[in-house]
């Protein structure tokens, strides 16, 4: 994930970005930019709000024969020269957070074979290899890289031979794109968060040439850096009309593009007195933008006792293991095997979840019957031919505002931790948990559907 062009950077840097510059994205219930997310007191509340929801979490008593296993698709790593992190590195991030399995995504690269990458387990993590490509995450069975120049129809039948998976991917860009043959969609991807944000991102880049507000940026980062990559965090409108509409004809599997590269290391370089360089860990030199002291007084306050080539300040936003916890899906499986993980991702046996706010594991959705409210016969992603005496049935780890959506409509919204709906006619319900977070409504959970047909 590269975030925002530097050239755009020098016109914001000679007039300067006020504290309050950005405004609320399109998100219900969002109240600040994303700039004054970032700032220390708002920072602080949120995490305040974030531990004592984590305080107050149970464990769940609905159960099935399922094992909720924390995952990660859209994932890069040592697969482009805009790609700063290592699989090792991931690795150790994975089981620093309890991330079960990650979906690799590497950038296709022709001759390479994105096939040949990393596969099975990997002390305690599941590795599956795949590519980001064509405007899709695909992750075949086996190598298709005699198909890959062909037409999209051929590639889409060669993904999903045997039990492969494709997911329409970067939705912002491609809202009106068919579904015929694919898995399903991202439903959140972060980088659409961070590409919809340009003053935050602007405001970062200027932060990194004022002393103080790098010392300030920086104690951020050390005290909260959960709260610092959720800044940016917004509902993502678009996703989810297209999902709610796309599954009236047809399941459509919704899972998180976490599309993490830990490349949004933020670097100011010193040149020589009055001189710096601003950019990323994956900029080159040559690549970064030169800032003078002319435009931003605080830099000869910086070099003073430095010599060139000295990194003056840095900000690490996008570690693993802080994306990982940003947002995953989790995938309810027999067992942790490709083999059962892929059957699982195919049946819509999953949910999105920013897990930063409170750990979602042991969440369930399904439908149980009047008589039986305990034994569910469905689950979210599964489809139930309807008859009556049916409800939908959920129960959350923490109390939460609760949005069921029928056909994409809320038919319900409640504050509680169990849910118990009769359904009256068919219909695509789908449930969402939403959380108080510095008194900002922000979404927590996004259940894939039950279809009633």
């Amino acid at each position: 994930m590269k975030f925002f062009p530097l050239p755009l950077l020098i016109v914001t840097l000679f007039v300067g970005l006020p504290s309050h510059a950005g405004t609320p994205g399109s998100s219900p219930g969002r109240k600040y930019s994303s700039i004054e997310r970032m700032t220390l007191p708002r920072l602080e509340a949120a995490h305040k709000d974030v531990e004592a929801l984590k305080e107050k979490r149970v464990e769940v008593s609905l159960k099935t024969d399922l094992t909720d296993y924390h995952g990660i698709l859209h994932s890069h790593a040592d697969d482009s020269s805009h790609t700063g992190g290592t699989r090792p590195e991931m690795l150790e991030a994975a089981k620093k957070v309890g991330v079960d399995v990650i979906f690799l995504s590497d950038h296709f690269r022709p001759p390479r074979d994105y096939m040949d990458s990393w596969r099975g387990m990997k002390d305690g993590v599941l590795f599956i290899p795949g590519s980001e490509t064509h405007g899709f995450v695909v992750h075949p069975m086996e190598s298709i890289m005699d198909k890959m120049d062909k037409d999209e129809k051929t590639i889409i039948e060669a993904v999903t031979e045997g039990d492969g998976l494709i997911f329409l991917s970067h939705v912002e860009a491609r809202p009106d794109h068919s579904m015929e043959g694919l898995t399903g969609m991202e439903i959140y991807n972060r980088h659409a968060d961070a590409m919809d944000d340009a003053p935050s991102m602007l405001a970062l880049y200027q932060r990194l040439t004022d002393p103080e507000q790098a010392r300030e940026m920086t104690e951020a980062i050390q005290l909260y850096p959960d709260e610092v990559l959720a800044a940016q965090q917004d509902y993502q409108q678009i996703y989810i009309a297209k999902w709610d509409a796309e599954s009236l004809k047809q399941k459509v599997v919704g899972i998180a593009a976490d599309d993490c590269h830990h490349n949004n290391i933020f670097l100011c370089k010193m040149v020589d007195d009055e001189t710096v360089l601003v950019g990323t860990n994956v900029d080159k030199d040559e690549d970064m933008r030169k800032i003078t002291a002319g435009m931003r007084p605080g830099i000869k306050e910086m070099t003073h006792g430095h010599q060139p080539g000295d990194i003056l300040a840095s900000f690490d936003l996008d570690p693993y293991d802080i994306f990982f916890n940003d947002v995953s899906t989790h995938i309810l499986a027999k067992e942790l095997t490709e083999e059962s993980i892929r059957k699982a991702l195919l049946s819509g046996h999953a949910y999105v979840s920013h897990d930063w706010m409170c750990d979602p594991t042991g969440f369930l959705l399904g439908v149980a019957t009047k008589d039986e409210p305990k034994n569910l016969i469905a689950i979210m992603g599964d489809d139930l031919k309807y008859s009556s005496g049916q409800n939908l049935t959920a129960e959350f780890p923490i109390e939460c505002q609760m949005k069921l959506r029928k056909n994409g409509q809320v038919v319900l919204e409640e504050q509680g931790r169990e849910l118990v709906y009769p359904i009256e006619e068919p219909g695509v319900y789908r449930l969402e948990g939403w959380l108080t977070v510095d008194s900002e409504d922000r979404a927590w959970i996004y259940a894939n559907p039950v279809y009633i047909r």
